[in-house]
């Protein structure tokens, strides 16, 4: 019994350190470069889900990397839309947001989800500032489509207040809010807006921590998740219709991005336990990574 027990141990002590060793080299190629994580779905709206994203987001900091956080909170704004009276209607994807439905918009994401987002990272110290992207006009926008009201097209974005933060050893928070240049407030697809901030900042890596596993071959089994997709083979798979509907306009993003000098752009489940770390430290990962034909890390 004695034997069973040290062979267990020994058993288990060995896959911790084959995890560790595993994870050097992408700890060696990712140390003191900018990680853009794009935040969202159940794993945000799960409490236990949030405080260990926010760990590991930690964790990514304490190592060396330097994490921005950008989010939406598509639910949160439909819940207060409802309790508010305030209809709740979508087009082409994307919420109507009426003028006056603007600030209610606003006091949700920059009020309620970002400052739960602040909390869960700073009950780990004094690390993470909330930002609006209308702060120091980080995010500037353009209204989309007189129908959507306050829906706004990025136009420009200025990292400046960002790059600040990093450098002050902060980690941004950034809510997906833009200034127009009426200097009133426009509701800002957050997939975009993430996309946007990470060409700007020339981050390494983008990351979509949301409740799909990744690119599914088979979009009726889970387990197809495609690791790995080339830019090059983008056209094949909307041919095959594997990308389809709201993916279209996430992976055109995705590419810009790419385009832009990312070097890799990762789609991950965040309803996984600490599915952060395992897609970006370990050899197989857990989701579907985009990356161009000439990428080799």
């Amino acid at each position: 019994m004695k034997f069973t027990k040290t062979g267990a141990r020994s058993s288990n002590y060995a896959t911790k350190v084959n995890l560790l060793v595993e994870a050097l080299p992408w700890i060696k190629h990712t140390t003191g470069k900018t990680v853009l994580i794009k935040y969202g779905g159940s794993a945000m709206e799960n409490p236990e889900l949030m405080a260990q994203v926010m760990t590991d987001i930690v964790l990514l900091k304490i190592i060396g990397m330097k994490p921005i956080i950008v989010h939406g909170g598509g639910k949160d704004i439909s819940a207060a839309f409802e309790k508010s009276g305030m209809p709740v209607e979508f087009k082409d994807g994307l919420r109507v947001t009426p003028d006056d439905a603007m600030e209610l918009v606003r006091m949700v994401l920059v009020g309620s989800v970002n400052r739960r987002l602040v909390d869960a990272i700073n009950v780990h110290g004094h690390l993470a500032v909330g930002v609006s992207g209308g702060d120091g006009c980080t995010i500037r926008a353009t209204q989309l489509n007189p129908e959507l009201g306050r829906v706004g097209e990025v136009t420009s974005i200025d990292p400046t207040y960002l790059e600040h933060l990093i450098n002050d050893d902060y980690i941004p928070i950034v809510a997906s809010v833009a200034t127009g240049d009426d200097g009133k407030p426009f509701n800002i697809n957050a997939d975009i807006a993430a996309c946007k901030i990470a060409e700007a900042i020339h981050a390494r890596k983008l990351v979509f921590l949301s409740d799909v596993p990744g690119v599914l071959a088979d979009c009726e089994n889970p387990d197809s998740v495609i690791p790995t997709i080339r830019t090059d083979e983008i056209d094949g798979l909307v041919l095959r219709k594997v990308l389809s509907g709201g993916m279209l306009p996430k992976i055109k993003s995705c590419v810009e991005a790419l385009n832009s000098g990312i070097n890799k752009v990762h789609l991950i489940d965040g309803r996984i336990n600490h599915t952060l770390l395992l897609e970006i430290f370990t050899d197989h990962g857990v989701g579907t990574q985009i990356v161009r034909p000439d990428s080799v890390m």
